[in-house]
This record gives structure tokens, C-alpha cells and sequence, in this order.
């Protein structure tokens, strides 16, 4: 599963030109195959972190421009003390519906130590009063990060966490950077610990490409491995560059057309464009080249 380089990811998940079936199968079309994944017939989600700093300064601005775009769903990260972006659930699922977009997953806030299950609840029930499908825990400290015991720990309350989710209809999902792929007491902890310990039942995978990619490893193969276990993914690009930097989706080096190619083996049911840092600053015009990409080189 292990790759060399970045160039040898290329290699590894160009599957060859997919032709009339993948347009079918993948098109945004009214008439999109009724086999392809929710995701790629209702349209382009994008995580709003891409876009903090605007949303920092004009939520409903900001909003009103992703929707201009054609984005037509969002996964958060603005949760705090039960509100979003400073908004009730209410207020912010009104705001966002009546721009014609859907709300479907949100990143939670990190405590010191991990996720908090003291204040579980409090943030199940503000996420079932937004009305999203996904809550995903986005990061884990670096101090859990030092054996395979604290590992297993943590996804231990990951499966807890998720079980209190499960009770107000809502899924629990963990997302990866590169640090899980890096081997811990002879193992490796994305594939070794969290995806064979964590219950399916309980908690699915936002699985980020881009970060796959980082650490060296291959997407397809990742999720031919386990099949059905990454419900969300992460769309994000690389640059062919020495520090591997972020790119708009479509202007750097990893293959979606490849990747997209078994979204139904990976059990993949929504995406969301995203991209942490651009060279200049511009994240609105990185969002809608992404946008435009998507459309024009990648679902088609």
C-alpha cells in the first residue's frame, strides 16, 4: 500500500482513461446513474475551514458568495459552546437553507486532551438541532500520539462518542492527516488501530486524500483494503512541489478520476472540496477554481 514519492502516486492510482461509463456514472445530471454515490448526483460540498478567515470577518456574506459558486452543500468548523459561527443551530441552518444550501457535517472543536466526553451530549444535541448527518472529530493532540496504547485509547472513546451520537441520529466520523501513517511500536495506527478497532457500527472515516498522499500512501488501495469504511471524504489537491503545498483541486498531482473510480467500493456518500492554505492568501478564487475543476475535469 506504501508509495515512494509523489510521482509514484500518480502512477500507482491512474486507473486509465474511464471513458463514457465513469461520465455516466458520475455525471451531474438529472439523469446521473441512480448507483452513484448521493455526493456526485446532488452536487459540490465544501469545508468552510478553506474559508475561515472570511467567515471570520462576513459569515452570511461568505455564505452568500459559496452559494454564487454552486456549492450545494457544507461541512463546518465553527462549533463552539452549542453555537456555530456564533449563531443558535436554528439561526445558522435557517440562514444557510434559505441560500438554497444543505448542511450536512460538522467539525467539532478539540479539547487539550482529545475529545471531551463530558460535554458529549451538550454537543449531540446542538448538532441534531442543526440537522446534519456527520459529526467528525478532526485532529488528535500530539502528546496521544506515542504508542499504540494511547492510540487505542482513543479510538476506544472515539466508538464511545459515537454510540451517543448514534442516539440522536447522527453519525461519528474521524478524519486523518498524515500522523496516523506513521509507524508506532511496529504498527501502522490508521490502518492497525483505528480502522480495525473502531466500530463500523459507531464510527466511519473521513478519509483525506491529501493527507494520504503526504504520508506516502495510496488512496485506492487504502480503501479497496476496507471497503465501505469512509462514508466522507476530503478533496484536496497537491502542487508537484518540494514542500508537496496545497493546491486547488484539479491544478495539482493526485488523480481524482482515479480515486472517484471507487467511491462506491470505499462506501464514499458525500465530499467536500477543501483546502488549508493557498500561496497568496486568495481562498474565494481557490475555492471557485476548485469548483469549476471539479466540474470540468473530475465528475466528468
Amino acid at each position: 500500500m506504501k508509495i515512494k514519492n509523489r510521482r509514484e502516486f500518480i502512477k500507482t492510482t491512474s486507473l486509465g482513461v474511464l471513458g463514457a461509463a465513469l461520465l455516466s456514472k458520475y455525471g451531474m445530471s438529472a439523469c446521473a446513474s441512480p448507483q452513484a454515490p448521493a455526493a456526485v448526483k446532488s452536487g459540490i460540498g465544501i469545508q468552510l475551514y478553506t474559508i475561515r478567515d472570511e467567515m471570520n470577518q462576513d459569515v452570511a456574506g461568505t455564505l452568500k458568495r459559496v452559494a454564487d459558486i454552486g456549492y450545494q452543500y457544507l461541512e463546518l468548523a465553527g462549533y463552539n459552546n452549542g453555537k456555530f459561527y456564533g449563531y443558535s443551530p436554528a439561526e445558522f441552518k435557517n440562514l444557510v437553507n434559505d441560500l438554497g444550501m444543505e448542511i450536512i457535517s460538522s467539525h467539532t472543536g478539540v479539547e487539550v486532551k482529545g475529545v471531551d466526553t463530558s460535554n458529549v451530549d451538550i454537543m449531540a444535541e446542538a448538532h441534531a438541532e442543526l440537522g446534519v448527518k456527520y459529526c467528525v472529530q478532526p485532529w488528535l493532540v500530539e502528546e496521544r500520539r506515542v504508542s499504540a496504547d494511547s492510540y487505542r485509547q482513543f479510538v476506544e472513546e472515539l466508538n464511545i462518542i459515537g454510540e451517543v451520537f448514534k442516539r440522536y441520529g447522527i453519525r461519528f466520523a474521524y478524519h486523518n492527516h498524515d500522523f496516523e501513517f506513521f509507524e508506532v511500536d511496529g504498527l501502522i495506527p490508521y490502518t492497525d488501530i483505528f480502522l480495525k478497532e473502531g466500530n463500523p457500527d459507531l464510527l466511519t472515516f473521513e478519509l483525506d486524500h491529501y493527507w494520504v498522499a503526504r504520508a506516502g500512501f495510496n488512496s485506492v488501495d487504502l480503501m479497496k483494503q476496507f471497503p465501505g469504511r469512509f462514508e466522507l471524504w476530503h478533496i484536496k489537491d497537491m502542487e508537484d512541489s518540494e514542500d508537496q503545498f496545497f493546491a486547488p483541486v484539479g491544478e495539482g498531482i493526485i488523480d481524482y478520476k482515479a480515486i472517484m473510480e471507487v467511491a462506491d467500493v470505499a462506501g464514499m456518500k458525500y465530499f467536500f472540496v477543501e483546502q488549508d492554505a493557498t500561496r497568496d492568501g486568495r481562498a474565494m478564487e481557490a475555492i471557485e477554481t476548485s469548483f469549476k475543476n471539479m466540474q470540468n475535469k473530475i465528475l466528468i
